[in-house]
């Protein structure tokens, strides 16, 4: 039976390489580019300006000694790129910075914005609220009233003829945020990019023409590229997949031998039927229904199915009050968080989605589908939902009142009170068992960061959010899939290659562990260009044994050896979950047990995980180092015998 079921892998193996050599010819557009000595390994939608046919944001100058420059669109603006991360690439408008340069008011005349295409969609990551209000003649005192209520503690510029300029500080918290529908008649507003909010100055100094932008693929577009064809947009903007005669014809001879590898793989399977009955896999059944199917029986209020019960939305509306924006706890990719209070007295946070549409409903459904089958003492606890007929999408989880690991790492609870090494290293426990979990439970959670880990009164770790968490049968070695996450935390293999795996969730983790040590964000445009990314910084630290730099110095490392020993320890650890060899992460079970090794000081020297293979970016003398040392095996396990960095200097 297992050689049949191996047969049947090789097969559809054979078709996916088939179809891919069919559909694409790989001599015309390469696979991966570089551009200058910043941009490496880019790959589709990216492509040179000499290639337009082989992606669709353009990229030109990479022989010029300033930035290369960047289109998003075919005919869209062109703009310096400063670096790219994963999904992310970081950009320098220089007509906003002309207009700023010169101190025109006009960079006050619009929101900064960017295109969006069928095919592809930009999000900007880094601009600030500003409030516009208009200078007139007939403004009536309660007018001018309501702005000076509405913007009390905001920091006023005037230096522009017919209006002005409201900002708040950077990281003030005593000032309240201001709602778009809730400003005054003659104000609006806009976002626009900035430099530092943190000092005083002229506005045009604290603004700023840099931009990280985060891109993402459409469904139509990633299938329409890997099947051979040209993403493109017709003249009444809808999406439209292009192939050429050729294309189509190698397409053609694909189906046709494509044709005959499915008959075979097809009685393979049938044989396999006759004599082994299949199991039923309710968490199969329930991802391959049709959404009408799932919800055919819900109705507003008392229904429960598949286990979750149904609020109705008024229900809801009272318990949130009217999703009031006093109540909101956080906004997520997908919707925005409300606490709220039912009226048997439970406490509850409710996500609503930001959008009625076919896309939201699968996250929808795919969370209650995965919390519903999931049951441990990390992971947050799905109450119940909405129905599908409801007016808006509602998802009711239990309240979680400590926050967001993020906001005590390095956000405003951060500030009031750091949190001790042994609280860091207990989330750090949890957090790989919840992982473990649900890994053994065949499920990839695929955006783990702090933001999703929150903390109740006793600093119990509860993950959260599973609205692109995907279902992982045990029997398939990956699941391809547009790459979907959090700059920061993508595993870069995954990007690369479209190919999830539980070792995407150790990658994520990997960057959970720095920040635990380092109480630094995952992503800061204030650290060196190639060190924005916290995961590079970590292992540049690492390989240099420099982890006073990387470790914060308030967890008392300096005058406790025992916490140094386990800090550093962890900070190994981490260095292995962010190998950009998938096999040379752990599982999380081995990152579990080593974890919990570390907290019970049981992670002696034999234990110990060190750095072995070397990192992306350029070679120092401590890394050509550890390759002259480095003539054991690479580990298979965490708790293998590595190289230490007391080795590597006992060599110097």
């Amino acid at each position: 039976m297992t050689l049949a079921y191996s047969f049947i892998c090789l097969l559809l193996s054979l078709l996916l390489i088939l179809v891919q050599a069919t559909g694409r010819n790989d001599s015309i557009c390469p696979k991966s580019f570089s551009c200058g000595e910043n941009l490496t390994d880019l790959s589709f939608p990216f492509s040179l300006s000499t290639q337009p046919d082989c992606g669709i944001i353009s990229i030109s100058g990479c022989d010029a000694k300033s930035f290369p420059i960047i289109q998003l669109l075919p005919g869209g603006d062109w703009y310096y790129v400063l670096g790219k991360n994963n999904s992310s690439v970081w950009l320098s408008d220089p007509k906003l910075q002309m207009t700023l340069t010169q101190h025109k008011c006009q960079a006050f005349n619009n929101n900064f914005s960017l295109p969006n295409s069928p095919s592809i969609s930009f999000t900007m990551l880094t601009l600030y609220n500003f409030f516009k209000c208009n200078s007139t003649s007939n403004n009536t005192p309660n007018i001018t009233q309501k702005k000076n209520d509405t913007f009390a503690g905001y920091k006023m510029y005037n230096g522009c003829e017919g209006f002005s300029i409201y900002y708040k500080r950077l990281g003030d918290d005593k000032v309240k945020d201001i709602r778009a529908d809730n400003l005054p008649d003659n104000c609006s507003l806009i976002r626009l990019p900035i430099h530092s909010l943190s000092s005083d100055g002229d506005l045009f100094h604290l603004l700023g023409p840099e931009v990280l932008v985060e891109w993402e693929l459409s469904d139509d577009c990633y299938q329409c590229h890997y099947s051979g064809g040209q993403c493109q947009t017709d003249i009444t903007n809808n999406f439209r997949c292009h192939k050429d005669a050729n294309t189509t014809r190698r397409s053609m001879m694909g189906l046709i031998l494509a044709a005959g590898l499915v008959m075979i793989t097809c009685l393979v399977v049938y044989l396999i039927l006759r004599y082994k009955k299949r199991k039923f896999s309710p968490s199969r059944f329930l991802s391959t229904k049709k959404f009408s199917d799932i919800f055919k029986h819900d109705f507003e209020g008392g229904s429960i199915f598949f286990g979750v019960p149904v609020f109705s939305y008024s229900e809801l509306e009272e318990a949130t009050n009217d999703f009031n924006s006093s109540r909101v706890l956080g906004d997520g990719g997908f919707g925005t968080v409300y606490y709220g209070k039912l009226k048997d007295g439970r406490e509850v946070a409710v996500k609503r989605l930001y959008e009625h549409n076919c896309k939201r409903m699968e996250q929808f459904v795919n969370e209650i589908e995965i919390l519903t089958r999931l049951r441990h003492n990390n992971l947050v606890t799905l109450y119940g939902c909405t129905s599908s007929r409801s007016r808006e999408l509602l998802l009711v989880y239990e309240y979680i009142l400590n926050g967001t690991l993020a906001d005590h790492l390095h956000g405003r609870r951060a500030k009031q009170r750091s949190l001790a090494w042994p609280i860091r290293m207990n989330i750090a426990v949890e957090t790989a068992g919840a992982l473990a979990y649900l890994h053994a439970s065949d499920v990839i959670h695929c955006d783990v960061k702090t933001n999703n880990i929150l903390l109740d009164h006793n600093f119990s770790v509860k993950v959260a959010d599973f609205g692109i968490s995907r279902l992982f049968p045990n029997d398939v070695s990956h699941i391809s899939t547009a790459p979907r996450g959090t700059p920061g935390y993508i595993d870069p293999k995954y990007h690369e290659c479209y190919q999830l795996t539980s070792k995407s969730d150790v990658y994520s983790f990997g960057v959970v562990l720095v920040e635990l040590i380092s109480s630094m964000p995952a992503v800061d445009m204030n650290r060196h260009n190639q060190e924005i990314n916290l995961a590079n910084f970590a292992i540049n630290k690492i390989v240099k044994c420099a982890f006073n730099e990387l470790i914060n110095p308030s967890l008392g490392f300096d005058s406790d050896t025992k916490i140094w020993e386990m800090t550093t320890s962890v900070a190994e650890l981490a260095f292995l979950c962010l190998q950009t060899d998938r096999d040379m992460r752990p599982t999380m079970v081995e990152v579990l047990d080593t974890l919990k090794e570390i907290q019970t000081s049981e992670f002696d020297d034999e234990k110990k995980a060190k750095v072995v293979a070397a990192p992306p970016f350029p070679e120092s003398e401590d890394i050509l180092l550890l390759k002259q040392v480095k003539s054991l095996p690479s580990p298979n396990f965490v708790t293998d015998k590595w190289i230490t960095c007391y080795d590597i200097n006992n060599t110097k």
